[in-house]
């Protein structure tokens, strides 16, 4: 696929590799608990080491959410969150840090508002693109045409059981970065990151990825530095969403300057 415009997800990974590490990327719900308290909680991970932002739209019927996740976009959508607040989080977001900021969403809230719609309200935003677990290339002919229009990243997920040709086709459809499901199941954190992880890291690789990140189950900074060995970013989701529940901002804030320690590609090497 053609760039139409430079990749806000690609510069920012590219920043961290210049700066000899994997960059760091940090999952929230938004609207929790409130739209404010997320774009507060958003602007502390951005000026506490993380490079990338992933802005998840609570959804009433998540497939690879963790409880932890499932209970913060419950209190979200209770507290009275509507999917058109996401864009006031990115606004917020990227009005204050120079993070990339991602939506993490499935497709049926894109697509009742249309996806035109909701691309131009993205990039009016300042959001560099979607991440689209429940949607695959084959079925994302409007998608392509809407993110090339407003020059949005679009982030295909590829998962240890991806076939060649489904990861070839992944590969090659994505833009911005891959992002590498560590483990089959859902989110949350775990005591070890899944060996699958850096095979599926190689794969991509081979199959002519630029940038791989790796996501579901990091959840510390011994975690970071394993997979900063390996791929071009870390994610970590879950327990970002459990310092905020528990300590608030302020604990959003220590815990990604903690995880930013592990990213370093000599330290993950030594």
């Amino acid at each position: 696929m053609n760039e139409p415009t430079p990749s806000k997800s690609a510069a920012a990974i590219d920043k961290a590799r210049a700066d000899g590490r994997a960059a760091l990327v940090g999952y929230l719900p938004a609207g929790y608990p409130t739209v404010k308290e997320s774009i507060e909680a958003g602007i502390a991970l951005a000026r506490n080491g993380a490079d990338l932002i992933e802005i998840g739209i609570p959804y009433s019927d998540p497939v690879m959410d963790g409880p932890v996740i499932q209970a913060a976009t419950t209190e979200a959508i209770s507290n009275g969150f509507r999917v058109a607040d996401v864009f006031d989080v990115v606004a917020g977001i990227t009005a204050a840090t120079d993070a990339a900021v991602l939506v993490m969403t499935y497709w049926n809230p894109v697509m009742r508002m249309g996806v035109d719609e909701f691309s131009r309200r993205l990039a009016e935003a300042g959001g560099a693109g979607l991440i689209t677990p429940d949607l695959v290339p084959d079925e994302a002919a409007e998608w392509f045409e809407a993110s090339d229009r407003y020059g949005l990243d679009r982030v295909f997920l590829v998962a240890p059981s991806s076939t060649p040709e489904r990861l070839d086709m992944t590969v090659k459809a994505s833009r911005g970065f891959v992002y590498a499901v560590s483990i089959m199941g859902v989110t949350g954190t775990r005591t070890s990151v899944s060996s699958a992880a850096e095979e599926v890291v190689a794969r991509a690789h081979a199959a002519g990825a630029e940038r791989v990140c790796v996501g579901l189950g990091v959840s510390n900074p011994d975690h970071v530095r394993e997979i900063a060995a390996y791929a071009d970013g870390v994610i970590v989701g879950t327990a970002l969403v459990a310092a905020l529940r528990d300590g608030g901002v302020e604990a959003v804030g220590q815990l990604t300057k903690n995880l930013s320690a592990g990213l370093g590609r000599a330290a993950a090497e030594a």
